[in-house]
């Protein structure tokens, strides 16, 4: 059952009295023991060396847009990173200043040692948005100086060696590029400039528009060739009612009858063609010319002859006329058939051209796509060439993003971490805390009935009488000797605890 609180100080006072030798024991094997942790302990000299990022100088706002500064992200990651590669870390391993003379020409076992220290006790940590240190921890001061002054030394170095490797890599790639694509944007053009010159069909606009004349004129010729049909099946049909020849006689009957024929003739054309028509003004013509000769034949007043034999003919005008018509209009008919076949000929040419352009086409469009993108990626790896060549210029010139050395290392002249006295203080103090501790814990776990609140906590009854302990006098004159020697006992442990912590605080104990 657990004690009371209000009872565990008397009873931790109790169980220390009681117990007087064991508590010299613990206090001197606590007090004691952190003493010599104190001699024992791997004291550690840091020394950091503080590192400044400097990315907003004037030349930023100025090149903007027109040069690439180098960056780098999470600038203390990138910065342990750099100072962990073996580059680096074996220029510091081998460095004569460090290590002492012969560190260059150390075996692989003891470089491989040096290596695995330098990296356990190097640190890299922020110091805001615009610092970071560089620190290195030693048992040695001057180790933890020399070693934060050359990683300082070292990262700047390095860094400004990357940047300008970087700049210049990405420099030459780009200009790698550029005189690639210069070399792929002249097999274009010299592919392009073939092909047109293979192929000289036209465009397929132009082809289009000679299509269509083509067909506006075989359109036309087939109208003309209708029209020169009919016009054959009519003039067929007026040779078929004419007479080839007439019977020769001088009345005026005999021009009666030309004009009657020639009036026929005219009453024909003059039912498929308009009065413009040039037969039809002919006719006109004709006709006139017939009544006018008639009118004076009949003003003279001349009885006309008798009419010629019957066997004497003359040859008839009007077919004459008919059938030279009929003939020049079949060879207006065989001549559009000629035009005709001609239009139909060069239209399937056409045709065959129009598929020649079209192939021709998809190849033309697939060169210039080729040469257009070409041209578009070279003229964008050339702006980009420039913006590479100035930012070169940047890094070697040492502008842009840039790391300078803001604090340099300082020699440490204490310890990091818990120094001497402090194990000296702790240690006194402690070792006299350590016999009550260990009291108040076992009285927590002790199971034994120590105080009456106890039983009547645990049994809800109250307890009418408490017994003291009673001690003899001999018991009581033991206890004062027990007491004393254990007192100055533990004054001797004092005292010598004092005066080895001092010797080790003035150095001469080391």
């Amino acid at each position: 059952m657990a004690l009371p609180l209000s009872q565990l100080p008397k009873e931790i006072i109790k169980e220390v009295s009681a117990r007087k030798w064991l508590a010299l024991v613990v206090f001197i094997i606590v007090s004691f023991g952190i003493l010599s942790a104190g001699f024992l302990w791997p004291y550690k000299y840091q020394a950091e060396t503080i590192i400044f990022i400097d990315d907003q100088n004037i030349i930023r706002p100025l090149m903007e847009g027109s040069a690439v500064t180098t960056e780098i992200n999470d600038t203390a990651s990138a910065a342990r990173e750099l100072l962990w590669s073996r580059n680096v870390i074996e220029k510091i391993a081998t460095d004569e200043e460090i290590f002492g003379e012969g560190a260059a020409d150390t075996d692989r076992t003891t470089l491989e040692e040096r290596v695995i220290g330098l990296r356990l006790n190097l640190s890299v940590v922020p110091r805001g948005d615009s610092y970071f240190a560089i620190a290195y921890q030693s048992d040695s001061p001057m180790k933890a100086f020399q070693v934060a002054q050359r990683m300082g030394q070292l990262f700047i170095e390095e860094t400004n060696a990357r940047k300008r490797s970087e700049s210049r890599s990405a420099y030459e790639f780009i200009n790698n590029q550029v005189r690639s694509y210069e070399k792929q944007l002249a097999e274009a053009e010299q592919r392009l400039q073939a092909f047109l010159s293979e192929n000289v069909e036209g465009t397929e606009a132009d082809a289009n528009e000679r299509m269509e004349t083509l067909r506006s004129r075989l359109e036309q010729a087939e109208m003309e060739r209708s029209e020169l049909n009919a016009r054959e099946r009519s003039l067929s049909l007026e040779l078929n009612r004419v007479s080839p020849t007439l019977a020769q006689g001088r009345t005026q009957d005999a021009y009666q009858t030309r004009i009657s024929s020639l009036e026929e003739q005219l009453d024909n054309l003059r039912l498929r063609y308009h009065d413009t028509y040039p037969d039809i003004v002919i006719l006109r013509e004709q006709i006139q010319e017939l009544r006018r000769q008639r009118s004076q034949e009949l003003a003279r007043g001349v009885e006309e002859p008798p009419p010629v034999d019957a066997g004497e003919a003359i040859s008839n005008p009007i077919y004459q006329q008919i059938q030279t018509e009929l003939t020049a209009t079949r060879a207006n008919i065989q001549t559009l058939n000629t035009r005709i076949s001609g239009f139909q000929r060069l239209m399937t040419d056409q045709a065959q051209r129009m598929e020649r352009i079209q192939e021709n086409q998809a190849q033309y469009l697939e060169l210039t796509r080729d040469m257009e993108v070409n041209k578009e990626i070279y003229d964008d790896l050339l702006k980009r060439r420039e913006r590479a060549r100035v930012s070169m210029h940047l890094d070697v010139e040492g502008q842009g993003l840039n790391y300078r050395i803001n604090e340099k290392a300082q020699f440490p002249l204490t310890a990091s971490g818990p120094s001497f006295p402090l194990f000296a203080a702790a240690g006194l103090f402690l070792g006299l805390a350590a016999p009550f501790g260990v009291a108040a814990g076992l009285l927590q776990i002790d199971p034994r009935v120590r105080a009456r609140e106890q039983l009547e906590e645990t049994l809800d009854m109250p307890v009418l009488v408490q017994l003291p302990k009673i001690r003899t006098p001999f018991e009581l004159r033991r206890d004062r000797r027990v007491t004393l020697l254990v007192g100055v006992i533990a004054v001797i442990a004092v005292v010598v605890y004092l005066i080895v912590a001092g010797a080790a605080l003035m150095g001469v104990i080391g």
